[in-house]
């Protein structure tokens, strides 16, 4: 689903998000990117010379609540209406179950669903009034059901899921495609934390073109990657209780 218009990146200084950003620009496309540090939004126009597409870096803090209204704001005004916004801002941090903290899952949450909610705030008015847009709302696999040393994060992505399935509903009648990314593991510097084995670990810039592809001329609701490892996930969904819950103690110990 190409829609006209610039292209909003957020998350876009390093991961999934820089690669995404380059793989847009290459195409052609205005993109402005938003990331906390502005030295890797440095990066990604450094990697960007001589593509033909124009990147514009907007900086700022999406868990504050405002930044993301005048960020859109001032990417309207320089780069024009937005088309396309990727929400793809998150972080991702492991922790066992004997080291449970309430604070851990605040972060996330803040991090991970209320920075996407911001966002959303600010870009929805606009879109209906044009009625026109494609959202894409970055949660992941990690959000189907409950994983080990994932009750935080999971719990975060679980969130993402539901409140892009309810917004697929309400806004699609009006003109505004609400797409879902469920990724797996992609190699990137948030999955590079992680000390356990990672199955179909997926390269960055090979998940960045699947996303580019399905974003630019796909139309359906999830966008999944890798699919391998996606139709396993989607199998363990289904299961009750009595038989996920040890079947994946017993894969995961």
């Amino acid at each position: 689903m190409n829609v006209a218009g610039s292209v909003w990146i957020t998350g876009a200084g390093s991961g999934l998000g820089r690669a995404l950003a380059l793989r847009y620009l290459n195409a052609g496309a205005s993109v402005a990117g938003t990331a906390r540090r502005v030295e890797t939004l440095a990066d990604v126009a450094s990697a960007a010379a001589g593509m033909t597409g124009q990147f514009k870096a907007q900086p700022g803090d999406l868990t504050k609540a405002g930044q993301a209204e005048t960020l859109v704001d001032a990417i309207e005004q320089t780069a024009g209406p937005i088309g396309c916004a990727v929400l793809n801002a998150g972080t991702h941090i492991p922790e066992a179950a004997d080291k449970f903290s309430a604070a851990t899952v605040a972060s996330l949450l803040e991090s991970n669903v209320m920075s996407v909610a911001y966002c959303l705030e600010a870009l929805l008015p606009r879109m209906l009034a044009r009625g026109r847009g494609q959202i894409a709302i970055n949660a992941s696999l990690a959000g189907y059901r409950g994983l080990p040393r994932a009750a935080a994060y999971g719990a975060s992505k679980a969130a993402l899921i539901n409140m892009a399935e309810s917004l697929r509903i309400e806004l699609e009648p009006r003109g505004i495609a609400v797409r879902l990314i469920n990724p797996g593991f992609v190699r990137t510097p948030l999955t590079d934390r992680n000390n356990f084995p990672m199955p179909f670990l997926m390269d960055v810039e090979k998940a960045a073109e699947r996303l580019y592809r399905e974003l630019e001329h796909g139309s359906g609701f999830e966008i999944v990657f890798p699919r391998r490892f996606a139709y396993i996930l989607k199998f363990l969904r289904l299961l009750p209780y009595a038989l996920y819950l040890p079947l994946v103690r017993r894969m995961t110990q």
